[in-house]
């Protein structure tokens, strides 16, 4: 039993690797050109990243602010949904300024590492 088991496995291995090693030598970069896969470079694909990540944090923030507005409005005079309309504004700030002290502690130590200017 023992031995189908070892030949049964070596042979699926040697398949394995055998058919890899033919895939492999069909593969080339330059078919990968109407894949849609991006052809930029690794740092560039996280820099657009963090560029579309920034700008949904923005828009989150400017709709958090925008509700919280609504609900001063409507709070009528009741304290409680005041502070609760006032404590959501000061979270939807805090929040957007996080995010751009984020960004900007990002590309501040990605200049440093590239030997770049900062001024």
């Amino acid at each position: 039993m023992t031995k189908k088991i070892f030949s049964v496995s070596g042979l699926s291995l040697a398949l394995f690797f055998a058919l890899q090693k033919t895939a492999l030598a069909i593969w080339s970069p330059d078919s990968l050109a109407g894949s849609g896969l991006p052809d930029q470079s690794i740092y560039n694909i996280i820099v657009g990243i963090l560029d579309w990540l920034l700008t949904i944090v923005g828009i989150v923030g400017v709709i958090g602010f925008i509700i919280a507005g609504l609900m001063y409005l409507t709070s009528t005079g009741d304290d409680t949904k005041m502070k609760t309309a006032k404590s959501a504004m000061v979270a939807a700030i805090i929040g957007v300024i996080v995010a751009i002290i984020g960004v900007v502690v990002l590309r501040a130590v990605d200049t440093m590492l590239n030997a770049g200017y900062l001024f």
